[in-house]
């Protein structure tokens, strides 16, 4: 298989590697802001994975069914609420025969960045694992994200290359507690089924679910977007 990474050194690699515009990461373009004065325009974005991460995923984990994958996904979700290092959402990639490409947790706050949901910060660490931008380079791969995707990472998920999803609470379950799913097609199972991404819903739901009331109780920040400006989501 050629040369071989951890996933620890795939999480050293995506902080280094991970950039739109990159340069040396030294150079930095002033600009003007209308109202703010003078700002720093950033010229690199990087995302890094907690540093509990080497404890809990080990290498060359191999789960062959969707409910160990969840369980899984799910550990990684009540750790990250545990450990108070993100949002109560956690997600993984597999190959076919259920050996772990890559997986991510929710990063929001802790980035500074709206786009690091669980999903999508998957979809980066596996980029950097296979070194390509399409997953399915590697073959037939399964996302098991612990909750419904939200309506941009609905869209990854067709970008990806996975040709399997397995998720676990629901949407609803997100936004009981919550959270701002987006504006997401009625549809969207039988759309991902017809560009051929099999879906299958409800794997372990009740205890994905549990994450994010357990998230919230315990003083979790809901961090839509617009939240500054007062709106709800329903806004």
């Amino acid at each position: 298989m050629g040369e071989r990474f951890s996933l620890i050194d795939i999480a050293i690699m995506a902080v280094s590697g991970l950039r739109f515009n990159s340069t040396n990461g030294v150079e930095q373009q002033e600009i003007h802001m209308r109202g703010s004065g003078k700002m720093t325009h950033p010229l690199t974005a990087s995302i890094a994975l907690p540093d509990w991460w080497g404890e809990a995923v080990p290498d060359d984990l191999i789960l062959t069914t969707s409910e160990a994958q969840m369980e899984f996904a799910i550990g990684l979700a009540e750790r990250n609420v545990a450990a108070d290092t993100g949002g109560p959402f956690g997600a993984a990639i597999f190959r076919e025969e259920g050996t772990l490409i890559a997986a991510g947790v929710n990063r929001v706050v802790a980035s500074s960045m709206a786009i690091a949901h669980a999903e999508m910060v998957a979809f980066a660490m596996a980029g950097c694992a296979i070194g390509h931008h399409d997953i399915a380079s590697v073959g037939r791969t399964t996302l098991v994200a612990t909750t419904e995707p939200c309506a941009m990472c609905l869209g990854a998920v067709g970008w990806s290359g996975v040709t399997s999803l397995v998720c676990g609470a629901r949407d609803e379950d997100a936004r009981s507690v919550g959270f701002d799913e987006g504006p997401k097609p009625s549809h969207w199972v039988s759309d991902l089924e017809a560009v051929g991404i099999r879906v299958e819903t409800d794997v372990l739901r009740d205890r994905a679910a549990q994450v994010l009331v357990h998230y919230v109780e315990s003083g979790g920040i809901i961090y839509n977007g617009r939240a500054a400006l007062g709106e709800s989501p329903d806004a």
